[in-house]
């Protein structure tokens, strides 16, 4: 029983070996994905996807054989038709059971197809279909696997900024493919300050005939810059009319987008023609898949041009996006795969039910595994990016005569255009490879020509200025001709500017009614006029209606007021003012430093500055002042004293001739001053205030607070004239350019203030975001650096200095300090310097004198009485004796302690002299022997009496 029961156990488990085995040993078989296929077999990229996308599969595989699922292409051929394709996208839906879609090739059959597919809840994967009017946004099940034509309307308006292009003119193909890329680009060109004057829309089964009168539409205007976004067939068309019309010569820029740029096989476009394309990196592989799809593509397609076999843009996209499809397949899970498909509800209502249409189950997975696919693709990193196939960057191309295209630079949302893409390169700096233009030019286009037929400009421009501005403005009408003519600075300036902008601005000049300026402004800013060309002050309230250019001159207010000579109201003391009273101080008081400097110098040993103190004193002022008309009798005996009053008369000198010239100046110059000095002084006083008629002046001193009823408005400077002789008003307020005007005629007895208040400035007025704002004042801003702008104002208004503005050489000003410190530094240092050395040699040559052990108080009080005394060994006061040496007069040769105990001090003992019976000594007995003995000799007194005046 055992046995058998070993035996049976054998039996089953050899039985499940030889179940379980085999089914190990051969591979399971792959779940079949059904993917439909929806395409334009006979457009160019039908074409292209019919090769790209069984190739892709295949490669996919190849690399991955042992893949749990395999993608089947089911394919449809819409023909072009948006019925077609959404009857095709049904039928796969439902009666196939596709699970995801490839496809439509055109926007507007991807737009049907992808709200059939959301209502199914079914992934349509799109690589052709680029235009902004399809996207996941509006379309939840609905990814691109292609590059939306928005995102290269910045590189294009790049290039348009890059090369100075200020004007672009888009041409593009009428339908969703063309028309929803236009708003996109308008707004980067406009970002750019570029304008879009005109758009040129064509059919896409537009005849020659309507294509050639397209572009004999544009040829007329004055741009020359054009942007194609067409399909293929069309843009080949439009390549052939303009050469024919001769618009591929000279001059001309044309630049195509990358829905061009892929198929240049299919475009043909000329040389010289600008093309954007999405950078792809070269790599072996692509270089190997290129290869082999080129000989796969003329298997396919036996009659095609050769030239048709490059792969492009759009064969990478539908490369990656069959790769992606088959790469998200094998992340489906078994429930996914074994799901049903949307089907129709019920079972009922056909292939073309709509309303029946179900959801399926397996999609959202489906579009989650898409979405969230990342490889390597043939085109670069595949990544959708909320839908959108994510680009770096775009490559910018210029296209050769053989039909080949030369890589010239990079674009980048980051870093803009550059030589490079690697930003890190030396010459990554912004500037292009150069670039080889239609007619074989290598000088960049400036992008317009004078147009033979455009609409112009209609400028405004004041009809009632008065004849005394003319310099400033000027229009005249020809009564016969109706022809507007304009002159005058502001017209001159406009002009000029206008010729430096880089294009063509036909204008011509209306004659505005007489209305305010604000009124104008208002003009300008509801349309009723393109501009307004004036002397028109920038101000805050009128920048609410209109954009100003830069302003073209500066302007202030200013105060215009009648002149008056002061000399007769302050002719008594005039003397006084050609000094300043800081000068006339500090010339006092060096006039008493210099005499106290003589004084302290000669003091010791010259009789004439010594004696009473009072009468020292007056000796110290009147040599002080008599050196102001070198009239000082004192002898000086010393060389210190000598050199301090030489430097000293030559100060004094200098004042002097400054101090005539000054007062002559003032007695014989008119002396004018302005009636009115300033705002404030005008506001108080009771005068009336003139301005001109229409001007903001009346609002602006209202606000400021000067009263209305005051305030006098004339229409021209012969009507301030009069008003200001008959004293109607006391001052004119005005902008400087009016105020200069009226000071050339009647500038004798009227003068400008010099306070000034500044404004705006005068400015060119155009509608709110009109772009020629930013050109004119680009082009004011290099006309101001030039001299071309001073050429123009001294050509109106004369030289720039010529303004009547009270100026300093009207009046003599005051002579002040900060003219000759210089002077007074020299005089002082040099004056003090001897002082200092005579006092120097003093203290050494007493210090011996002085007794031992005094107090610093006695011996400084020792040292002061010692300086009081005469200088015994002066020789002022040696005289000759007859045996031909020489003595000292009133005794012995002794110290200077002892001569004045024996002399006595002037400030210490009563001072003789030949008026109180001592007698001075003759001149001739002061005097130096050449040689002999010192003698004493006494001379004698008128009395009689005995030596030094006293009696025996």
């Amino acid at each position: 029983m055992a046995g058998d029961a070993d035996a049976r156990f054998l039996l089953v488990v050899c039985f499940v070996a030889s179940i379980l085995l085999p089914s190990r040993a051969q591979p399971a078989t792959p779940t079949e994905v059904k993917v439909g296929f929806i395409i334009d077999a006979g457009s160019p990229v039908g074409k292209i996807a019919t090769t790209t996308i069984p190739m892709a599969l295949e490669d996919f595989y190849a690399a991955y054989p042992n893949s749990s699922a395999r993608v089947r292409v089911l394919q449809h051929d819409s023909g072009g038709d948006v019925v077609a394709a959404a009857s095709a996208a049904l039928q796969l839906m439902t009666a196939q059971g596709a699970r995801a879609i490839l496809g439509p090739q055109s926007s507007v059959e991807s737009a049907f197809v992808a709200d059939l597919a959301t209502q199914a809840e079914l992934p349509v994967v799109s690589f052709s279909a680029t235009s902004p009017s399809v996207s996941p946004a509006t379309a939840r099940f609905f990814a691109r696997a292609a590059l939306s034509d928005a995102l290269q309307a910045d590189a294009i308006a790049a290039l348009a900024t890059y090369f100075g292009w200020r004007r672009v003119v888009p041409i593009y193909q009428d339908d969703d493919y063309g028309a929803a890329f236009v708003p996109f680009l308008v707004d980067a060109l406009t970002a750019e300050r570029t304008e879009v004057p005109y758009r040129c829309a064509l059919p896409a089964a537009a005849s020659n005939d309507a294509i050639a009168a397209a572009l004999l539409r544009m040829e007329s205007e004055q741009t020359r810059v054009f942007v194609l976004h067409t399909r293929p067939g069309l843009a080949k068309n439009v390549f052939i009319a303009a050469m024919e019309a001769g618009m591929m010569d000279e001059g001309y820029v044309w630049v195509i987008t990358d829905g061009l740029t892929g198929l240049l096989g299919s475009v043909d476009p000329p040389q010289g023609v600008i093309g954007l394309t999405p950078y792809v990196p070269t790599t072996t592989r692509l270089r190997e898949v290129k290869k082999r799809w080129a000989h796969r593509y003329m298997r396919d397609h036996r009659h095609a041009d050769p030239a048709e076999a490059v792969m492009g843009c759009y064969a990478l996209w539908a490369y990656d996006a069959a790769w992606a499809i088959a790469s998200a397949a094998e992340r489906l899970s078994s429930s996914d795969l074994l799901s049903s498909p949307p089907g129709l509800v019920g079972g009922a209502g056909g292939p073309t039910d709509i309303a029946g249409l179900g959801k399926s189950r397996s999609g959202p997975s489906f579009l989650r595994a898409i979405s969230s696919t990342k490889f390597d693709g043939l085109g670069g990193k595949f990544e959708l990016i909320n839908g959108e196939l994510a680009v770096p960057a775009f490559q910018v191309v210029n296209i050769m005569d053989n039909g080949k295209e030369r890589g010239i630079g990079f674009w980048t949302a980051l870093h803009g255009l550059s030589r490079y893409l690697d930003r890190g390169s030396n010459e990554s700096s912004g500037e292009l490879r150069p670039v080889i233009w239609p007619g074989d030019s290598t000088v960049r286009p400036r992008g317009w020509v004078q147009p033979t037929s455009a609409r112009k400009l209609r400028v405004a421009v004041p009809g009632n200025v008065s004849d005394s501005y003319k310099l400033i403005l000027r229009l005249e009408v020809d009564p016969e001709t109706n022809e507007t003519t304009a002159s005058g600075f502001v017209i001159e300036v406009f002009e000029a500017a206008v010729r430096l902008l880089p294009y063509a601005l036909p204008f011509e000049y209306v004659k505005a009614a007489s209305m305010p300026y604000d009124e104008l402004v208002k003009a300008v800013g509801n349309g009723t006029f393109d501009a307004a060309v004036a002397d028109i002050t920038m101000t805050a309230n009128r920048s609410v209606s209109v954009d100003f250019t830069l302003p073209y001159t500066g302007t202030a207010i200013a105060m215009v007021v009648p002149v008056r000579d002061h000399r007769s109201s302050k002719r008594t003391w005039i003397f006084l003012k050609p000094l300043r009273y800081d000068l006339w101080i500090v010339s006092t008081a060096f006039f008493l430093f210099t005499g106290f400097v003589v004084w302290a110098i000669e003091h010791r040993g010259n009789e004439d500055f010594r004696g009473p103190p009072s009468y020292q004193l007056g000796t110290l002022l009147y040599f002080g002042f008599s050196t102001l008309v070198f009239a000082h009798r004192e002898t000086l005996k010393s060389n210190l004293s000598r050199f301090a009053v030489l430097v000293w008369v030559f100060v004094v000198l200098i004042l002097q001739s400054s101090y005539t010239a000054s007062l002559t100046s003032m007695l014989t110059v008119p002396q004018l001053e302005p009636t009115v000095a300033n705002y404030n002084e005008l506001r108080w006083s009771t005068a009336n205030v003139g301005i001109m008629n229409n001007s903001f002046m009346k609002a602006a001193m209202t606000k400021a607070g000067f009263p209305p009823d005051r305030i006098k408005r004339y229409p021209d400077p012969t009507s301030f004239h009069e008003a200001l002789l008959n004293g109607s008003i006391g001052a004119i307020v005005n902008e400087t350019p009016y105020l200069k005007i009226f000071l050339k005629t009647y500038g004798s007895n009227f003068t400008m203030t010099p306070q000034l208040n500044r404004t705006g400035g005068f400015g060119f007025a155009f509608p709110k975001g009109s772009p020629y704002v930013t050109d004119l004042s680009k082009a004011i801003l290099k006309l101001t650096e030039s001299d071309e702008m001073n050429m123009i104002e001294r050509k109106w208004f004369g030289d720039a200095d010529d303004d009547g503005a009270m100026q300093d050489g009207f009046t003599s000003n005051s002579l002040s300090f900060n003219s000759f410190w210089g002077l007074f530094l020299i005089t002082g240092a040099t004056s003090l310097l001897c002082c200092v050395a005579h006092l120097a040699n003093f203290v050494a040559t007493s210090r011996r004198e002085l007794p031992p052990h005094l107090s610093w108080k006695d011996r400084l009080w020792m040292l002061f009485k010692l300086f009081d005394d005469r200088d015994p060994s002066s020789h002022t006061f040696r005289v000759k004796d007859d045996g031909g040496g020489v003595s000292v007069r009133n005794g012995a040769v002794a110290s200077p302690r002892v001569a004045h105990s024996e002399l006595g001090s002037p400030l210490s003992a009563p001072y003789t002299s030949e008026w109180s019976g001592t007698a001075s000594p003759a001149a001739g007995e002061i005097e130096l022997a050449a040689g002999g003995q010192e003698r004493d000799e006494a001379a004698p007194n008128p009395d009689g009496s005995g030596e030094n005046g006293r009696g025996p």
